[in-house]
């Protein structure tokens, strides 16, 4: 069985709204920090505008994912995951360090810390 955190990872990659909703609470407590901009959201729509929407456009390509769970610190979880973008600039790495606790399998908190579009040479 794969956690919330990796299949918030997962909907990410695959540029899913629809996914990236389903693994957030109604009343979701997010907060994320981007270079040059923090987020903030409440509910899984905010959310997904700010990462699908903000973060990551149409004009990225993702091709390559990769992620990795750490072990909890009691009631929190950690999931980072990396991907291989490509858009007008060229390609891109980025990575995404993710805090989060939930709560019948869906996410109530998380905090993200992005590394931001890195140019891969």
């Amino acid at each position: 069985m794969s956690s919330p955190g990796l299949e918030f990872a997962r909907a990410v990659a695959r540029r899913s709204s629809t996914a990236l909703a389903a693994t957030l609470a109604d009343d979701v407590d997010f907060a994320g920090l981007t270079p040059g901009r923090r987020w903030v959201a409440t509910t899984p729509q905010e959310v997904v505008e700010a990462v699908l929407g903000n973060w990551f456009t149409e004009a990225d390509r993702i091709h390559a994912a990769t992620w990795d769970e750490g072990e909890p610190v009691v009631d929190t979880r950690r999931v980072t995951y990396r991907l291989e973008i490509v858009n007008g600039d060229g390609p891109h790495r980025v990575e995404q360090q993710a805090y989060y606790r939930s709560l019948e399998g869906r996410i109530i908190w998380m905090r993200v810390l992005c590394s931001g579009f890195r140019p891969v040479h």
